[in-house]
């Protein structure tokens, strides 16, 4: 049975790794706000993200949760109000010239359409090579970069005279396998997916998904992995990262968190989701929630998820929700969230 215990921190859950491991990516207390004034938003609120070397993280949440802000900070194209962010140890904000240049070949990132990101005018060999034109050290010389060309297409499932045509010739899949092998070129360390399949039918999906999996197996590469599809997250991520208005509210092994939610907001997202597999169902019924998403200019007091929440009571209008762990015996990882009455450790202690 797991261990449960309970912390007063008011900072944010965690994305933990072996403790024995040093992270690939380490975000801490990071917030960001746009606007001033009345009309000041807070995107990101005290995100704490931890991501270990070839492992994919899940991030999951509504709309307007904060999910591609925090892509576009540990992208380097947003700098945080506040907060840290390391990269295998570095600060990449701190980074000018070429070691900026150098760090940036480490983050990569494929995006939601493939079709709007590929450059129609451009054939696949075209777009794949494009990262060297800047990168000219990475793979020097005409017949080496065609060679490479040919290696990435063949690594994403392509075919060599694939090269010369164009993305109005491919399918979605074949296109988004195009955008996969153009993130691979540079050999980077991290690729932010920022919803990759959602645009593809569901056979698609799986192709894509299966491509993703096994480069992670064959070249170690790691993932940020933003979805709204919890069937997808459930498959490809070894952690998931749930964010509420701005902040990680739960964060665990993906198992742990599908199948034992803590937050009440967690587990409204999961009854929710399709289930296949009877085995991976989390409750007898959905969860409905009352009320609609509170503005993000004018976020509640106490918990941010109260109004919406059937088990809000006073003390969550009045203080910040604490920081509640949960241990397994299984696994050195933790499962967190931010709940004054959670409900894993209410079941667990019954």
């Amino acid at each position: 049975m797991p261990e449960t215990s309970a912390s007063t921190a008011t900072e944010g859950p965690r994305a933990g790794g072996p403790a024995e491991s040093p992270p690939l990516l380490e975000v801490r207390g990071v917030t960001k706000t746009f606007g001033g004034g009345r009309r000041r938003l807070t995107a990101l609120d005290g995100v704490d993200v931890r991501l270990g070397k070839g492992e994919t993280l899940g991030l999951v949440g509504e709309s307007g949760c904060g999910k591609s802000t925090l892509a576009r900070v540990l992208l380097g194209l947003e700098r945080p109000d506040a907060g840290t962010v390391r990269f295998d140890g570095t600060d990449p904000f701190a980074l000018r010239g070429k070691d900026l240049l150098a760090w940036r070949r480490r983050v990569q990132m494929v995006f939601q359409d493939p079709f709007a990101s590929l450059n129609a005018r451009m054939s696949a060999a075209d777009l794949i090579s494009e990262p060297w034109r800047t990168h000219r050290d990475v793979v020097p010389g005409a017949k080496a970069r065609e060679k490479r060309v040919r290696e990435l297409l063949a690594l994403v499932g392509l075919r060599d005279g694939d090269a010369h045509r164009y993305p109005n010739e491919f399918s979605g899949g074949q296109r988004q396998r195009i955008g996969i092998a153009r993130a691979l070129a540079l050999d980077p360390d991290l690729i932010v997916c920022d919803e990759p399949v959602s645009a593809l039918d569901l056979s698609v999906q799986a192709q894509v998904l299966n491509v993703l999996s096994d480069l992670r197996e064959r070249l170690g590469v790691a993932y940020v992995f933003i979805s709204h599809d919890l069937s997808v997250v459930r498959y490809i991520a070894d952690r998931v990262t749930v964010m509420y208005l701005g902040k990680v509210i739960e964060h665990g092994e993906t198992e742990d968190v599908f199948d034992r939610p803590q937050h009440p907001y967690t587990a409204a997202l999961m009854s929710a989701a399709p289930v296949l597999d009877a085995s991976h169902a989390t409750g007898d019924r959905e969860i409905q929630l009352k009320g609609e998403i509170p503005s993000p200019f004018d976020i509640p007091s106490g918990c941010r998820f109260r109004t919406r929440c059937w088990r809000a009571e006073d003390l969550c209008a009045t203080e910040a929700p604490p920081l509640v762990v949960r241990r397994t015996q299984e696994t050195a990882d933790t499962h967190t969230a931010l709940c004054h009455f959670p409900l894993e450790v209410e079941s667990a202690g019954a």
